[in-house]
């Protein structure tokens, strides 16, 4: 329909050359175009300052990295061996580590397989008389500003604290106006709040948008979901590949409610792409799962053991992936899904482009990197060398004993706005259930751990979501993946085996750029915790109390101290049932994951790095400390006697008279 297209505006003398004032056919709504540089735009175009060279190449159109039917880019190529590591082909080495990146290559923004649209910016090669499907335009666009635009990509990334490695990285997209994305789509993402892409979306879309490879380091709540859901959607547009063939984006995620929280995203996003997902996940029956997948689907979401189910019973097939994210890494890894993720990516196709998103960078996360990806781009958001909490959080850490942390609880929760929402965490099923019967009446709350099925779970979440109960006691099951905006504090009533935990449970408030307050309860118990808890409130300069330093200062451990709650006046010994060897409270598991990480904590290498022949040791905070369950610990003791050895000698003891 032609005379629903595009027209030229009147003659506008005040528009700076070379630009054109066009007049969208069917709403009559005025945006600009640049003939020389094929940019349209719905702002209005000033006059360009002193133009930097950097600021030129931000605004270039690629027309040589066009991609192919879907796959990862003509230049990149994954060769499995036979232990299903992958080798790289590619035409592009010497591999540098920057700060800065690279900015030789020109900006990739998104194809969504629009039919000849000019969207907000960079649109193929197309005369304006023949774009007749210009998107509709929301007026919401109009009023949102290119923020952060001004700043120069470095500047840009030093702000932020985004460092990168990687060859020919491109400058990020600090507005949405540099993104390319249709209207439609950026309606849904501006009415979720978004003013501007976060941190990892600026760096990790332009990247994933050349069909690169990408390890993204970021802490939780930092929008990485959208960081791989929109640049998968423009994937799926480019390829047109039939979804009653298997999906074409696959995204493996370490729990099922981080896996409905996905798909709630994409649902929510892709709906006006007309972009279908399914979510198969344990705990729930398989039919209707299943049913979904024979109706066709564009992109699977699933946890690695349901996958797998589904894979042997060959009901889905995933020759068609092309575009493959592993979500939360290093807590798939510390799930024990190694295996399973192994056997799904054997079952990928080896030409693909595949996203790995973690928390942290230890060297069992560093090894899958190295074994699935193909000369990936690293963007690490924040210090990456030693764990940070969220510094929107205000941390308050109290020495209490169990009859106090009752008491103290509710004081918290009655000093906040009525229907504010608050996760509480224990380290047990047990105490979880005992806690939210005792607060239910009260406090309006509920429960949610492992031995409650899928749709108990699923009830649970929707009433805390919809405020009907506002309070939520909860064991590690939600400590990651559960994404609730509002929520105003996090109460860990239990400490958890370790502090990387403890900076997961407390990242459930504080998201989307909110403020929020974490309360957490240490005790006798928990002593062993206390110097990697100091080093991570300084980390987000938070006040340290001076009771945690004394803990801390004393090597993790009370001493011969006596506490008021500890009768036995022992130091690091069990209480309340727990087990003994300074294990934790209320029957929770004894020692930390400190013999997982290997030698150094967190090091500090990037991907390349350490396949580039780094050392092994890692300068993190967790170096000089002895693990728990280390042999060395027990050198110094007393040989260890078998039962029959001590029955043998009280046999041959003398009797006591």
């Amino acid at each position: 329909m032609a005379a629903a297209g595009p027209r030229y505006a009147p003659e506008d003398p005040t528009l700076p050359k070379p630009w054109r004032g066009l007049v969208d056919g069917k709403t009559g709504n005025l945006y600009f175009w640049n003939p020389e540089t094929n940019v349209t735009q719905y702002q209005r175009p000033t006059p360009p300052p002193q133009k930097e060279s950097s600021d030129v190449l931000s605004s270039a159109v690629s027309s040589e990295q066009c991609h192919d039917d879907g796959a990862a880019g003509d230049d990149v190529r994954h060769e499995s061996n036979g232990n299903g590591e992958s080798n790289l082909s590619s035409e592009t080495k010497g591999l540098e580590t920057t700060n800065g990146g690279s900015y030789d290559t020109p900006v990739e923004t998104a194809d969504f397989g629009q039919k000849e649209t000019p969207a907000l910016t960079h649109v193929p090669d197309t005369p304006v008389e023949k774009a007749d499907s210009v998107q509709k335009e929301t007026p919401a666009l109009t009023s949102v500003p290119p923020v952060g635009s001004g700043l120069s990509p470095d500047a840009y990334r030093r702000r932020h604290e985004i460092t990168v490695s990687g060859n020919n990285v491109p400058p990020p997209f600090t507005s949405f106006a540099d993104t390319g994305f249709p209207p439609e789509l950026l309606r849904e993402v501006l009415q979720a709040g978004f003013s501007a892409p976060t941190p990892i979306q600026a760096q990790s879309w332009p990247i994933a948008l050349q069909g690169r490879d990408i390890v993204a380091v970021a802490k939780t709540g930092s929008g990485k979901t959208l960081g791989y859901l929109i640049p998968g959607f423009a994937h799926l547009k480019r390829t047109g590949k039939n979804p009653q063939m298997g999906p074409t984006v696959l995204v493996l995620s370490p729990t099922r409610e981080l896996a409905t929280q996905i798909q709630d995203e994409a649902i929510k996003f892709g709906k006006a792409l007309k972009i279908n997902c399914t979510c198969l996940y344990g705990g729930a029956p398989k039919g209707p799962q299943l049913r979904e997948l024979d109706h066709g689907t564009d992109i699977v979401v699933a946890t690695p053991g349901r996958l797998n189910d589904i894979l042997e019973m060959k009901r889905v097939s995933l020759s068609q992936v092309s575009y493959l994210v592993l979500d939360e890494a290093d807590r798939m890894l510390d799930m024990g899904f190694e295996p399973q993720i192994r056997k799904i990516v054997n079952a990928v196709p080896t030409r693909r482009q595949t996203l790995m998103y973690t928390a942290t960078w230890p060297k069992e996360v560093r090894k899958i990197a190295a074994d699935f990806m193909a000369n990936p781009v690293q963007v690490n958001i924040g210090n990456i060398d030693e764990l940070v909490a969220n510094k929107s959080i205000t941390q308050h850490v109290e020495v209490l004993a169990y009859p106090d942390k009752i008491r103290r609880l509710e004081q918290i929760i009655r000093s906040q706005e009525p229907g504010s929402k608050i996760i509480i965490f224990c380290s047990t099923k047990k105490m979880c259930d005992q806690l939210a019967h005792k607060l239910t009446r009260p406090y309006g709350a509920a429960a949610i751990h492992g031995d409650k099925n899928q749709s108990e779970r699923d009830s649970v979440l929707s009433q805390f979501r919809s405020g009907k109960s506002p309070v939520l006691v909860a064991t590690d099951v939600a400590a990651r993946g559960l994404d609730v905006k509002d929520i105003r504090v996090v109460v860990n009533f239990d400490f958890p085996t370790g502090v990387e935990d403890y900076v997961h449970r407390i990242g459930r408030t504080g998201r989307a750029g909110a403020t929020g307050e974490a309360y957490t309860f240490l005790g006798d118990q928990d002593a062993k915790y206390a110097s990697d808890l100091v080093k991570v409130l300084e980390g987000a300069s938070q006040r340290v109390p001076q009771e945690l330093r004394e803990m801390a200062s004393r090597g993790g451990g009370m001493g011969g101290r006596s506490r008021r709650w500890n009768s036995d006046g022992g130091g690091g010994g069990s209480s309340f049932g727990g087990r003994g060897d300074g294990g934790s409270s209320y029957g929770g598991r004894g020692s930390g994951r400190d013999s997982d990480r290997g030698g150094g904590g967190y090091q500090a290498k990037s991907f390349h790095e350490s396949n580039n022949g780094g050392g092994s040791g890692g300068s993190g905070w967790g170096g000089g400390r002895s693990r728990s369950r280390s042999p060395e610990r027990f050198e110094n003791g007393p040989p260890s006697k078998s039962f029959h050895q001590l029955m043998m000698e009280r046999s041959q003891a003398p009797p006591s008279n």
